[in-house]
């Protein structure tokens, strides 16, 4: 009976010996750093892999929020965790030797965090924790990658403060991601330009000595650049005082921005919040922007464009150009801005081109926007120029089926509420106009609308009431019709 008892309390020894050892590995995972000289590095050694959070799981995730342990040189090398086809592998930037104190420079730990990612095969999340800022130099995130991604900042990122400490052949951009398809960059987190020094540069409009620009090269970072990347989305981040544009996309495909708040000084020059250009089938949407230039903007090869639930200002609103700069050809087709609010901005809903340039404007609808003492609140501007140097050319793009519906507010009476300066020898047609109620902002008398060589029609009552424009087609329709893109 003794040797029974005996032998069981062995037994119980060692199983709770066993479930010890068991539970000090699973909350001590060892790390293994690598080398910031590799171009491609491997994943931490044991690095957890991320799974959905379950309802009884987010609890305990939660009360912890410890930074991971210091490496153990020697370490044994665990066998690392099945993953499943519904989890993504975790790369924590910390893991990488990224300190986030702000001051140190945490370039090198965040791209090895992504060169690993990218080539794993399963899907992965690069980990940007919260409670930590992050000194993070102008930077290429290249992929294709091998598998879907997600770059969770929760945490705050940083750019260098002071212009000197940019190299000379990388003060265009801060953050760029190129070929990155499939990628998600979302999170709670804060990523900083400071930019206040940028904008205090002499070349900069709003610095310079007498009013004028300098002549001399002014090159500004923007802060979150895409290039040729498809199946993009951008979801709930901060993002804040770029030296140029806050986000520009260039020849992506399917892009969904939602839930950002872009915030900069009203004064910022150039600080525009989005920028699309040469890209197609992009969605924005539920967004905060005031800035210094505008909320959003549309270049040269744009198609399928939905801006919806947006607020902006103050800045210079939402604008479709500017187009044709240099005598170049420019094409813009299927924009649609829905359900906006644009709060004391230089202009509301606006089609700005140069002179000299060709292609067209075309399938434009601004639908259900709120206007709160906005300069220009509905303005087409064919005569765009930033000098006063600007010659008058004979050509120009032909801007066509534009509807403006349910266009309500206030507009500063320092200019016209609606503006429509179209080119001499390429009028605007097609152009209709409904529900538009536009009232000063302060005094009682309401200002003539501005017409140029504008062809449509009023198809309500508006407030002012749009006489000016011509009814028909211009002669010369055949012959604009040719410039057309789509």
């Amino acid at each position: 009976m003794t040797l029974t008892r005996l032998m069981a309390l062995v037994l119980v020894v060692s199983l709770l010996f066993l479930c010890g050892t068991i539970d000090t590995e699973a909350r001590h995972p060892h790390r293994h750093h690598r080398s910031p000289k590799n171009t491609i590095s491997v994943p931490p050694i044991g690095a957890p892999l991320y799974s959905p959070p379950t309802a009884s799981s987010n609890a305990s995730s939660n009360s912890t929020n410890s930074s991971p342990p210091s490496p153990s040189p020697g370490a044994p090398i665990p066998t690392p965790a099945p993953t499943s086809a519904n989890s993504y592998s975790l790369f924590d930037v910390l893991a990488y030797g990224a300190v986030g104190n702000g001051v140190s420079d945490d370039t090198e730990a965040f791209k090895t965090a992504w060169d690993s990612a990218c080539q794993e095969m399963n899907p992965s999340m690069i980990s940007v924790p919260k409670g930590y800022s992050f000194l993070i130099k102008s930077t290429i995130f290249a992929g294709p990658c091998q598998n879907k991604m997600i770059f969770q900042v929760d945490g705050t990122i940083v750019a260098p403060s002071e212009p000197d400490l940019w190299p000379a052949n990388s003060r265009r951009n801060w953050l760029i991601f190129y070929r990155a398809d499939g990628l998600t960059l979302r999170g709670g987190g804060l990523i900083d330009g400071r930019g206040e020094k940028w904008w205090d540069l002499p070349c900069k409009p709003h610095k310079a000595k007498n009013g004028s620009a300098s002549r001399g090269p002014c090159d500004s970072p923007v802060a979150l650049r895409f290039f040729s990347s498809s199946n993009v989305t951008v979801d709930g981040l901060k993002v804040q005082d770029s030296p140029q544009f806050h986000f520009r996309f260039d020849q992506c495909r399917y892009v969904t921005v939602s839930s950002l708040q872009i915030r900069s000084p009203a004064l910022s020059p150039n600080t525009d919040g989005i920028h699309v250009e040469g890209s197609e089938n992009v969605l924005i949407h539920n967004s905060v922007i005031s800035n210094g230039d505008d909320c959003v903007s549309i270049g040269a090869g744009s198609l399928n464009i939905h801006i919806e639930n947006v607020t902006c200002g103050p800045g210079h609103g939402i604008s479709i150009g500017s187009l044709g700069k240099q005598n170049s050809r420019a094409c813009v087709a299927n924009v649609t801005v829905r359900n906006a609010v644009i709060r004391h901005s230089d202009n509301g809903v606006r089609i700005k081109t140069w002179q000299g340039g060709s292609g067209s404007v075309s399938a434009v609808t601004f639908d259900n926007i709120h206007m709160d003492t906005v300069r220009n609140p509905i303005i087409i501007d064919q005569y765009y120029c930033l000098s006063k140097s600007c010659q008058n050319q004979t050509s120009n793009l032909f801007v066509s089926g534009v509807a403006y519906r349910n266009i309500k507010g206030t507009y500063d009476v320092r200019s016209p509420p609606v503006h429509f300066g179209c080119s001499d020898s390429v009028p605007c047609t097609n152009i209709t106009v409904s529900e538009v109620e536009l009232l000063p902002a302060t005094g009682q008398i309401i200002s003539d609308p501005f017409c140029w060589n504008v062809y449509g029609m009023a198809q309500t009552m508006t407030i002012p009431p749009l006489l000016c424009l011509q009814e028909g087609l211009p002669r010369s329709i055949m012959d604009i019709d040719s410039n057309k893109c789509y």
